[in-house]
């Protein structure tokens, strides 16, 4: 805890940036693959973890461990004040009203279900339509599908242009009477684009239509603010955040959350039990059966007061720079075909170079040290959208830098000779 007050001193006082210090707090960066120096672009996948969130979790298993809630003893009080504290943390970092409103979950994957698989139980019958769009990652697709396999739901898609921008004027045109929620992301893990989801809620609200937002790659990278928004449900991931895996949040206004049916049965979910009638906890207990992963929300707080320290919007401001710099660089590759040129983009640049597959130009610069995802990036729909099996994509985080992404386009280069 020490480490993150230092974190914040360092940061916060000037409202500097400074990338030597922020790399020093993630050891990881400074280790060697090949032979090479490792550049870390594998960011839209899983973030590196600063210092102060290991600590912080190692801490609360050496002098804190004990189940959360219910505890009388000493240590059992001290982890579920981390815990519910951790909650607070989020809430304020996403700006909710209530820490009734924040669900502690596995991911965003979990999120996501959570909400398809009770929404659906409580308000949607066979006919019913859902509204996603062309750019949405498999787990804000594929639960759906098992919802509409069971109960007859219907899915309507949000087409998107070249450019990688949603048509608003067909999202529009595809509400009917049988709406009943929509669920997009707010930023494409292939694209980068950033969807105008506030616009996206307005139009939906209109229609008298809930809308959930898939914030898994948008939370590390800028300012959200789910009150401003007015989504009815909001998730997104420690892990891509600087935080634990196995860890995530799910947002719902509260009185949304009252009226959906629980996601999963067990302790901590229920105020009493008999064979004859089960009582559910109030919220966010409801949606929370079993032991939560305390350790984890408690390194999910530390990463967010570790972002918070930086300032959320200093870190968007040095990422749109230095995704500017790749795509500048990275078209003056010959054969270079980028994917997703929206001018609202985030901190993933996915491409191509002539005939090259995406599976040769990952593993050859990965002999050069340099770490980037290839394939589908599971968001298979949008791929046959674009014509293509798949990209490279690499994607920026706050402790990357211009050298990087030079030795990037220089590898780029040396691989393309190769072919």
């Amino acid at each position: 805890m020490e480490n993150l007050t230092n974190v914040k001193a360092a940061y916060s006082v000037n409202n500097m940036y400074n990338i030597k210090d922020i790399r020093s707090d993630f050891p990881i960066l400074s280790r060697e693959v090949y032979g090479k120096p490792l550049v870390y672009l594998d960011n839209a996948a899983t973030t590196q973890k600063p210092l102060c969130v290991l600590d912080a979790m190692r801490d609360e298993y050496l002098n804190v461990n004990a189940n959360v809630h219910r505890g009388v003893h000493y240590l059992s009080q001290q982890a579920t004040d981390l815990h519910e504290a951790a909650r607070d943390t989020v809430r304020k970092f996403v700006n909710a009203r209530s820490a009734n409103e924040i669900i502690f979950t596995r991911g965003t994957t979990e999120s996501l279900n959570l909400v398809v698989s009770s929404f659906c139980e409580g308000f949607m019958q066979a006919g019913d339509e859902v509204i996603v769009s062309a750019m949405e990652h498999h787990s804000n697709i594929v639960p759906w599908q098992l919802q509409a396999a069971k109960k007859g739901i219907a899915i309507r898609v949000i087409p998107i242009d070249d450019k990688g921008d949603l048509n608003l004027d067909e999202f529009s045109n595809l509400f009917t009477s049988k709406t009943r929620i929509v669920s997009v992301t707010q930023v494409s893990n292939v694209l980068g684009t950033v969807n105008p989801v506030k616009e996206i809620i307005r139009i939906a609200h209109e229609h008298g239509v809930p809308v959930m937002v898939d914030g898994a790659q948008s939370t590390p990278h800028f300012t959200v603010d789910v009150q401003n928004l007015d989504c009815e449900f909001f998730a997104f991931s420690g892990h891509k955040i600087y935080g634990p895996t196995g860890v995530g949040v799910l947002y719902g206004k509260e009185d949304w959350l009252d009226r959906l049916p629980p996601y999963q049965g067990g302790g901590e979910m229920i105020e009493s039990v008999s064979f004859e009638k089960t009582v559910f906890e109030k919220l966010p207990f409801k949606f929370e059966a079993g032991t939560p992963d305390y350790v984890a929300t408690h390194g999910l707080a530390t990463a967010i007061d570790y972002v918070t320290a930086l300032g959320m919007d200093n870190i968007q401001n040095y990422e749109c720079e230095l995704t500017n710099y790749c795509m500048e660089q990275m078209r003056a590759i010959p054969g270079m075909r980028i994917f997703g040129e929206s001018e609202h983009k985030d901190a993933v640049v996915s491409f191509l170079v002539g005939n090259i597959h995406h599976l040769d130009m990952g593993t050859l610069l990965d002999r050069l040290g340099i770490a980037v995802r290839t394939g589908h990036h599971c968001a298979q729909p949008l791929m046959i959208r674009l014509g293509i099996q798949g990209t490279v994509r690499a994607s920026f985080a706050l402790y990357n830098t211009k050298e990087e992404i030079d030795v990037l386009v220089a590898g780029i280069k040396r691989v393309s000779q190769m072919f």
